[in-house]
């Protein structure tokens, strides 16, 4: 049975479900970042996947992807799945800008997070919504 990683509940908000993933924002301003999470159980790498699913978990990351491009105009979408502090899969797709706090590094460690306010939370997560649809 899927269950959500604690530690992915603590640090995001629902956004979506798709076929394969559930789709989350990561309660950090400094950039928009969202994970997708494959509602199954027990993977932990992209090849613990079935074939199909390793096809819907691609499929599903350039719609991530091309929505946060169409609302941010990025100058880079970074994607990676590290697992190393959450062993649950799941899937960073990321904007990034020339003049975000970390680039050119990566995200992890750069800056302390910054949450979103209430009302700034809600909004992103409505504009996610309309570009998906659009994806």
């Amino acid at each position: 049975m899927f269950q959500l990683h604690p530690q992915l509940a603590a640090d995001t908000v629902p956004v979506a479900t798709w076929a394969l993933c559930e789709v989350l924002l990561i309660n950090d301003a400094n950039y928009p970042w969202l994970v997708l999470v494959p509602a199954r159980a027990g993977m932990r790498d992209l090849d613990d996947l079935a074939p199909e699913d390793q096809a819907r978990a691609t499929a599903e990351i350039n719609r991530a992807s091309k929505a946060l491009k169409a609302l941010f105009a990025p100058d880079k979408i970074n994607v990676a799945a590290l697992g190393n502090m959450v062993p649950q899969l799941h899937i960073h797709v990321i904007a990034r800008f020339a003049h975000d706090p970390a680039w050119p590094q990566p995200v992890w460690g750069a800056v302390p997070a910054s949450p979103y306010a209430p009302g700034e939370m809600d909004a992103r997560v409505a504009v996610l919504r309309d570009a998906f649809e659009a994806a």
